[in-house]
């Protein structure tokens, strides 16, 4: 519900400065914010004018008088359809699972990123891609890996990051280009872990987080009494990655005079802190990613092109998953098993039904968003095997997507044939994969492509019966799997 058209949010915060962050960040986006102080007073307010035109509550994890899940399932009893996003300062995925389990729509960690809060608020108002996944601190989860570790044989992938490979022993900029999701942060940890920086710290900018009036201090750092309320002096993340990497995250979204200094950063390699009388020396390796294409943004005037050819000694791009649909039987695999290693969660199989309906998914958020899907389906799973009914959200995007003109169940399904129907030939090593771990994946797939009917399965596989059962037991495959 609105109300003159301007959506309106319950924020449950007892922190004047968050309350205050939060509010600003949801009036950029076109949101009233009202505010309560503890659960009691927001149990009150649902039923007052105000309460009763929410569209959404954003609820602080860590309120001082209630348990968050309990708050969650006081207000889910009161309004069953009011998505609720929680915020929390920890890394504490114990208590997402709880969340999610009594009710919670979104996770969001602070430091809050304004494109991932707006992102979520807006998707409460919309049945679009972000609807029902959550955030549920998946950069938290995923641990860094090696190149030989990172998943993926498209041909596209595979030659990113044999680039990224190549460059990791040198200390020239790297600059990253993708869509949001596709992994660009996984591919910069990859960089460092082989770099011979390895031993040192990788530290991780969004610059897109930051408002704009704090970039310079943020990065290069300040002085006491440099500005109003520099009441001490700030290292900033520059001084803080000296002698090891600095990733700068969507770099394109620094502003112009925050890009002259990072110039001179990458020119002299010194860095001049915000009211610091001489510059300071800091030997960074610096990985920049955007989800623009950075050239553009050149030709716009919106980035420095000295500065884009500082940043562009090596460049790489990392492909959508839409376009390597394959990967995703074995994204599948390694996310799930990264997912069971968390508290509260346990290992979860992937039934042929359900892997054919991931495979008809376009995935707009590309490898994050199905990190989402799979954690939510994951947390919420009463059974051995996530199965088609744990991915609810994804089955109305496709249907609405069939429904609005766009591609069919059918079409979907040829499409992910002409990727190879979901197979993974290669291991992330560019290795051939076994070839016993390959006719699983096919009789997975079969078994999910006819339903069960294993006599089907069996004719269409060009073996018996009785050669199939016997193929499930030695392979360790579930007929329901």
């Amino acid at each position: 519900m609105t109300r003159d058209g301007v959506p309106m949010l319950m924020l449950i915060d007892d922190e004047p400065a968050q309350r205050r962050l939060v509010s600003a960040l949801a009036a950029r986006a076109g949101w009233r914010t009202v505010l309560a102080g503890d659960g009691e007073t927001a149990i009150a307010m649902l039923g007052t004018q105000d309460g009763m035109m929410l569209d959404a509550i954003v609820l602080d994890q860590w309120s001082p008088d209630y348990e968050p899940a309990g708050l969650i399932r006081e207000i889910r009893a009161r309004r069953p359809a009011l998505p609720i996003l929680i915020l929390t300062a920890h890394n504490n995925v114990a208590v997402a699972v709880d969340a999610m389990r009594a009710g919670a729509t979104d996770y969001l960690s602070k430091p809050i990123a304004p494109d991932r809060l707006l992102a979520a608020l807006n998707a409460t108002l919309t049945d679009e891609s972000g609807r029902g996944e959550l955030r549920p601190l998946t950069e938290k989860i995923t641990a860094p890996l090696a190149f030989e570790d990172v998943v993926g044989s498209a041909p596209q992938f595979r030659a990113a990051l044999a680039i990224a490979a190549k460059a990791a022993r040198a200390r020239v900029p790297v600059l990253v280009e993708g869509e949001s999701g596709v992994g660009k942060d996984v591919i910069a940890r990859a960089i460092h872990a082989a770099s011979p920086r390895h031993k040192q710290p990788m530290v991780t900018v969004n610059c897109g987080a930051i408002p704009a009036n704090l970039v310079e201090s943020e990065l290069f750092g300040h002085e006491r009494g440099a500005f109003t309320g520099a009441f001490d002096r700030h290292v900033g993340k520059f001084l803080a990655a000296d002698m090891g990497t600095i990733f700068l995250d969507e770099v394109s979204e620094l502003p112009l005079d925050a890009q002259v200094k990072l110039l001179r950063v990458l020119q002299d390699g010194e860095v001049q802190p915000v009211g610091a009388r001489f510059p300071s020396h800091a030997d960074v390796r610096v990985i920049a990613a955007t989800n623009k294409r950075l050239l553009n943004e050149v030709e716009a005037g919106r980035f420095r092109e000295d500065l884009y050819y500082r940043l562009n000694v090596v460049q790489l791009t990392v492909p959508p998953l839409r376009e390597r649909m394959g990967d995703i039987p074995a994204l599948c695999r390694h996310l799930l098993s990264r997912i069971a290693g968390q508290p509260g969660l346990r290992s979860l199989g992937l039934t042929g039904d359900a892997l054919a309906l991931l495979l008809q998914h376009d995935w707009p958020g590309n490898v994050r968003q199905l990190q989402n899907a799979l954690f939510r389906a994951a947390v919420l799973c009463e059974g051995d095997a996530l199965t088609p009914q744990d991915f609810p959200q994804i089955a109305a995007q496709i249907e609405a997507r069939a429904v609005g003109g766009g591609s069919s169940g059918i079409q979907a399904s040829r499409h992910s044939n002409d990727e190879g129907a979901g197979i993974t030939l290669f291991e992330g090593d560019g290795h051939v994969r076994q070839l016993a771990e390959i006719e699983a994946d096919v009789i997975r797939l079969a078994i999910g492509h006819y339903r069960g009917r294993m006599t089907e399965v069996a004719r269409r596989l060009g073996i018996g019966r009785s050669t199939l059962y016997r193929k499930l037991a030695e392979l360790g495959i579930d007929s329901a799997a």
